[in-house]
């Protein structure tokens, strides 16, 4: 860690490290499941535990505003946090068909808050860790493959 971000705690920093990682792998295992099925039941499974990530990514951003990091480094979790709040409503809570056909009024801000979150997880790590950022570039690579691979496959 630089002495820029000396503040900054190491768990929390792991915490957000762990869930944006585990977020890429459990969609990457989202999408891969939906060609191997043709169905969205595992995905729905897998979306439970990846709303269930917005715990600890809110107890990293808690730490991250109690020890004075910077916007760069809770904003992450606070847009997954959004996400995971949206995530729950629009496919669990109040399922709404948004996919297939196209919502754009649902499928926009999905889209945008899931990415952006992982992004705004992700980017912090090249100035903390380039180890951490190499991982977690790995993993969204994995997740973007899959998301390809799925709607090459028409189940995107």
């Amino acid at each position: 860690m630089s002495n820029v971000d000396a503040q900054v705690q190491w768990w929390p920093t792991l915490t957000v490290w762990a869930v944006v990682n585990s977020v890429n792998l459990l969609q990457t295992a989202g999408f891969l499941s939906r060609v191997a099925t043709g169905s969205m039941d595992v995905n729905r499974v897998l979306g439970w535990l990846i709303i269930a990530l917005a715990m600890p990514a809110t107890a990293a951003m808690v730490a991250y505003v109690r020890a004075g990091a910077g916007w760069r480094f809770w904003i992450g979790p606070a847009v997954f946090d959004a996400f995971a709040l949206f995530s729950l409503v629009v496919d669990h809570l109040y399922p709404i068909e948004f996919r297939s056909p196209r919502l754009p009024v649902v499928l926009v801000p999905y889209l945008l808050l899931f990415f952006g979150s992982i992004l705004l997880m992700g980017l912090p790590m090249f100035r903390i860790d380039l180890r951490l950022w190499a991982g977690t570039a790995f993993t969204t690579s994995l997740l973007l493959a899959s998301m390809v691979f799925a709607m090459a496959r028409g189940v995107g």
